[in-house]
């Protein structure tokens, strides 16, 4: 991994995984290889300026130099905003800042994107919508729909993974395109910070010598990377989530080890895609930080699937690779699974740090390498901020995000943005298991540990999905959907919000927007109900209506009240 010093008023770093820290970049290789003509044109002849192509490729006014008004006035300061990594919450604070005037540039040795786009969230739920397809083909028979038993349907793996990674590359462009039209500078290398942070030493990837830039402040977003736990044969015959996206073909029986919602989101695809799907976990069940609802529900329906969790295996002890290509893997309890064709490890990931030279920049770590930062992202070092995965706070592409624009607000945006932040509280998440699990707030253990639990009440529902209705099966053969509500005090504000089952990743975000407002359960119970949908449970939940008569809300809807007016 490479990262770029750049002069400028806030620097920020953002970087991509490399090989040598199993950081996978397979998923960027497949269009464009380092060694292809296309690649030959990305750097400059001028060795102190080695840009992408599109911003090679603007006005002479607004060409990329390293005289300007920085340069000149501001003590030789290259840039006013320096960003090291090109993930969504650097690009995002990088664009937010070239909008108030600041000159800013973005280090980068990958794709543009960062995690989320190349590995992470979006080519995921592909493959999670590609699967959604493939349950509704297997059920499409309680429909009156046939012959899914015939020849008639097959999956293509390979279809889906070219296509998939043709959207990414588009998406990588479309991202070098907003960046260049926002006026952002995009350096290709790798970045590290002289010491005590006097400067940000960029290696380009060229082979051609280190420069040395400097940036008034510096914005650390170089995100994280998975990593593997120690054993034998595990690093050589499994692979990362990073590696997913590399498959070539769909295994016939696969391993995946972790209770993280990486873990299950990949064995959820593998299993409904045809996989002979095993889950392998270190305690009794997957998703323990999640509320007990979520995670219990999530492991009847795995089950259901056919999924074949392994519990209470303390981990994996060691991988062997035989004589026929296939894999054995032997677990710390003394289990053993046979004939594996790929094994995946997502049991954590770490923050992307190492090339940085954090200690001799004298930038504060916490013990797993996460860097330390205060509510409006600054380190202890003078104009070096941090965020997103690298500070291990809400580890989320939408935080990163929202934390990056905030920052660039508070620094450039004049007067009426000095304290502007974000809010780590209430964040709503989507894991895309299936079912999906949406979740917000407190879990009900947690609600009781901070209220006292006389102080809580929680409304709680399970049911079959109307989906489900016309299934002539049993009802407990049936996929379910679970709700919970979880409220505290005498106003009954809501406090936690959880729900796994259909529709579950599409009905959170409006749900999310009532908690960060202060509902209350009366609140929910004031909106009149869309019917027939899954999401009317939650402002239905028994008993309806009979809470404390107490909104949340600026303008209370409570007893037929009439709607609010805009302020004209």
């Amino acid at each position: 991994m490479k990262f770029y010093l750049i002069p400028s008023t806030m620097l920020i770093v953002a970087t991509a995984a490399s090989s040598a820290r199993n950081f996978s970049v397979a998923a960027f290789s497949i269009v464009r290889s380092r060694n292809s003509p296309a690649s030959t044109n990305f750097f400059t002849t001028d060795r102190k300026l080695r840009l992408r192509p599109s911003f090679l490729q603007r006005s002479a006014s607004s060409t990329l130099t390293m005289s300007s008004k920085a340069d000149d006035d501001d003590e030789g300061y290259d840039y006013d905003y320096l960003v090291i990594g090109a993930g969504s919450g650097g690009i995002a604070s990088a664009r937010r800042a070239a909008s108030y005037g600041a000159k800013v540039a973005v280090v980068e040795k990958g794709r543009l994107g960062g995690t989320c786009v190349n590995v992470g969230c979006v080519p995921k739920k592909v493959m999670w919508n590609a699967a959604s397809i493939a349950e509704t083909l297997h059920d499409m028979k309680h429909y009156g729909f046939s012959g899914y038993d015939s020849d008639a349907i097959s999956f293509d793996w390979g279809f889906i993974k070219e296509n998939r990674d043709k959207y990414i590359v588009r998406l990588n462009g479309i991202y070098e395109r907003n960046m260049a039209n926002s006026g952002v500078h995009s350096i290709l290398g790798t970045a590290s910070f002289s010491d005590e942070a006097k400067g940000v030493i960029v290696t380009p990837d060229d082979g051609s010598d280190p420069i040395t830039y400097k940036a008034k402040n510096v914005l650390i977003a170089t995100g994280g990377y998975p990593t593997f736990p120690d054993g034998e044969g595990i690093r050589e015959h499994a692979i990362s989530s990073d590696g997913f996206f590399e498959l070539e073909e769909l295994p016939g029986k696969a391993v995946v080890v972790g209770a993280g919602y990486i873990a299950v989101e990949l064995a959820g695809v593998l299993q409904a895609l045809g996989t002979d799907t095993s889950l392998v976990v270190r305690k009794a069940k997957a998703m323990r930080e999640f509320d007990d609802m979520l995670a219990d529900t999530l492991d009847d329906e795995m089950q259901r699937q056919g999924i074949n969790i392994y519990r209470n295996t303390n981990g994996v002890k060691k991988i062997e690779l035989e004589g026929d290509g296939l894999k054995t893997v032997f677990l710390n309890n003394g289990e053993v699974i046979k004939g594996v064709d790929t094994v995946l490890i997502a049991t954590g990931r770490s923050p992307l740090v190492e090339p940085l030279n954090l200690p001799g920049a004298g930038i504060k770590q916490k013990d797993k390498g996460y860097i330390i930062t205060d509510e409006y992202s600054a380190t202890n070092v003078d104009g070096v901020f941090a965020l997103g995965d690298v500070c291990g706070n809400v580890e989320l592409t939408p935080m990163a995000i929202a934390a990056g624009r905030r920052l660039a607000d508070r620094l450039f945006g004049g007067p009426e943005w000095k304290d502007a932040k974000v809010s780590y509280e209430n964040v709503p998440t989507v894991v895309f298991s299936h079912p999906p699990i949406g979740t917000i707030g407190l879990t009900e253990a947690q609600a009781i540990q901070k209220y006292g639990e006389g102080n809580v009440k929680i409304y709680k529902s399970k049911f079959s999905n109307l989906y489900y209705g016309p299934w002539q099966v049993e009802a407990d053969d049936k996929p379910k959907t679970a709700m919970k509500l979880i409220c505290a005090g005498k106003d009954e504000l809501v406090v936690g919000l959880h729900v796994i089952g259909m529709g579950a990743d599409e009905m959170l975000q409006g749900f999310g927007i009532a908690m960060k407002m202060g509902a209350t359960k009366a609140d929910f119970d004031a909106c009149v109900a869309i019917h027939p949908t899954a999401s009317e449970e939650f402002v239905t939940m028994f008993p309806w209506g009979l809470s404390n008569q107490v909104s949340g809300a600026k303008h209370s809807p409570m007893n037929g009240a009439p709607g609010p007016q805009p302020n004209i």
